[in-house]
């Protein structure tokens, strides 16, 4: 791997998008699903929290899902090694699509039976696990391995838009409309998903060996014991969003500590998300960085510092029972929201840039071969660590001290991170012009 000409602009770089139409297409039809479905995460939560008045009932969502979801990244991954990734893409995306269907037909119907939710967040969860490490393993077969880390930031501008607009909308449209319509929306706007996939050719995996099955599940494992900076990478974003994690917080925050009921829980989502979008939109120098291992390690201890000053925004307000999720803006603590909003924004950019590290590490390290088995893992990372966060939220809120959670968490990813990353040379040395998984 050569290294790409030096741009002097921040921007960042659209270059994969004029050397591949096919990306761009894939790119754009996840963005707008993204948006339908970060709508879903939110109308899910509130509409739990709503029907029990539990952060405990909101954090079980992702409980419930989690053995699922990883064996479904870790299948997930066989099956984008073994058959037409394109295929695979489609199969999954139609599941979820259904899911999403069934989420908006219970609404309508008003069925508040608690676990049909948990159910159906958890096929959805599937379903979008097999979707990223399946699209995951695409996108080296569209751009140069040169242009990895610039399609990996125009990847979180796509996230960022989505968990920028899904959340503020879904706080606006539950507010205004209900969770029913809501629900609905993203059944609509999912259906851009189909358009990103359909248009894609076949894609095969190359050098594919013969294994098949649960056996090709240990062979990527195999391949992962052999392979330390994908290895530790994936470790440390386990931390990070074990410890770092606090979206199932929000229901209560803005219901009983800052203040201002589903429109402030919607700000708070899309806080992170305006922080990973403005990073993404400012990344053009980051194709440029070559001690990839040192950035993810400092982008990561950012987040932690990040998520310690979420925490200590909500310490001294304590709580308030009288709140309400019906509550209306007006209600808000608005400098508690202002601060809040400021860490989570934070935290937003320090985790995507880390992100855009982490995803070019494997895309540039791994090979085609097994690339499917690896984007399954770290798929299962990605969306099962957030999952293992809830769980350590609604352990520790158990306390009733809403701010504990952040403040311990953002101390532990500091603490750990920076002894994993001092205890491994070959991480801290990584190369970007020498990629070695």
């Amino acid at each position: 791997m050569s290294a790409p000409a030096a741009r002097r602009s921040h921007f960042v770089d659209l270059t994969p998008f004029r050397q591949s139409p096919a990306f761009f297409r894939l790119w754009l039809g996840t963005g707008i699903a993204g948006v339908g479905s970060q709508m879903t995460v939110v109308a899910v939560g509130l509409h739990i929290y709503d029907l029990t008045g539990s952060t405990g009932a909101v954090a079980l969502v992702g409980v419930v899902g989690l053995l699922p979801m990883i064996i479904a990244g870790l299948y997930g991954g066989v099956l984008a090694d073994t058959f037409d990734r394109r295929l695979v893409a489609i199969i999954a995306e139609t599941v979820a699509w259904v899911a999403v269907l069934c989420l908006a037909a219970l609404a309508w119907l008003h069925i508040d039976v608690l676990w049909f939710y948990y159910v159906l967040t958890t096929v959805m969860a599937v379903a979008t696990t097999i979707v990223g490490a399946t699209r995951a393993a695409i996108v080296p077969r569209l751009v140069d391995k040169e242009l990895l880390p610039a399609a990996s930031a125009l990847g979180g501008i796509s996230l960022g838009i989505a968990i920028t607009l899904g959340p503020a909308l879904a706080g606006v449209l539950v507010a205004g409309v209900g969770i029913q319509w809501t629900y609905t929306v993203d059944a609509v706007l999912f259906l851009a998903a189909f358009t990103g996939v359909l248009t894609l050719p076949a894609i095969r995996p190359e050098g594919a060996g013969t294994t098949r099955g649960f056996a090709a599940v240990a062979e990527g494992i195999v391949f992962l014991r052999h392979a330390p900076n994908i290895r530790l990478g994936f470790l440390i974003d386990i931390i990070a969003m074990t410890f770092g994690m606090a979206r199932v917080l929000y229901p209560a925050v803005g219901a009983l500590v800052i203040g201002g009921g589903a429109v402030t829980v919607g700000i708070l989502f899309a806080a992170g998300a305006v922080g990973t979008l403005l990073s993404s939109l400012f990344s053009g120098r980051l194709g440029h960085v070559r001690r990839q291992g040192l950035a993810i390690r400092n982008a990561v201890l950012a987040y932690g510092g990040f998520m310690l000053a979420f925490g200590l925004v909500l310490l001294p307000l304590g709580t308030q029972l009288s709140g309400s999720i019906t509550d209306s803006l007006e209600t808000a603590n608005l400098p508690a929201l202002a601060l809040a909003a400021l860490a989570l924004a934070g935290a937003g950019a320090a985790d995507n840039v880390s992100a855009v590290f982490r995803t070019t590490m494997m895309q540039s390290a791994v090979p085609d071969a097994v690339r499917g088995r690896m984007q399954g893992i770290y798929t299962v990372v990605v969306t099962g660590g957030p999952r293992i966060g809830d769980a350590f939220v609604g352990l520790v809120v158990a306390t009733t001290l809403l701010w504990l959670p952040s403040v311990l968490g953002g101390l532990l990813i500091l603490s750990l991170v920076t002894v994993l990353v001092r205890l491994n040379p070959s991480f801290r040395a990584y190369d970007a012009l020498d990629p070695k998984p």
